[in-house]
């Protein structure tokens, strides 16, 4: 069993919920993405190998996902929810384009630094942050040239 597995089916023991083969067929659709994804796209993923997995399953489970921090609500995009596994891997910041979707990943590693400071002077711990800068990408500017 993978490592995210033994996490989610542990988050859900402590729930008193069971790692049912639907959960453990989202969990790993959601393990093969290596690009931020919304619902309608892991669904059709899904689908093409498992055709018993409905939609609003995908949706109830997601939540789960992202409470066992597994899982990572990173964005909102073209009226759609993005997210992205987070299990293993470094924090990061997101670039938006507004016209086409695209999304480019940057290390929050500086920015990072200044938030931290700035919690500290406040006295707040800080749980989770999402930072997404909103603009129009470099093809899209051109033209797509």
């Amino acid at each position: 069993m993978d490592d995210q597995a033994k996490v989610f089916e542990n988050f859900l023991k402590k729930r008193s919920l069971k790692l049912t083969r639907t959960r453990r067929l989202i969990l790993e659709a959601v393990f093969r993405n290596h690009d931020h994804f919304d619902v309608d796209t892991l669904y059709d993923q899904i689908k093409t190998r498992h055709q018993n997995v409905s939609r609003a399953t995908i949706y109830r489970t997601l939540p789960l996902l992202v409470q066992a921090g597994l899982l990572k609500q990173s964005l909102r995009c073209q009226d759609k929810d993005h997210y992205e596994h987070i299990y293993g891997h470094e924090r990061h910041l997101h670039f938006l384009c507004t016209r086409c979707g695209n999304i480019i990943e940057i290390e929050s590693g500086g920015i990072e630094k200044i938030i931290r400071v700035m919690a500290e002077e406040k006295d707040f711990k800080i749980m989770e942050y999402n930072i997404v800068m909103r603009g129009i990408c470099a093809n899209c500017r051109t033209g797509g040239e």
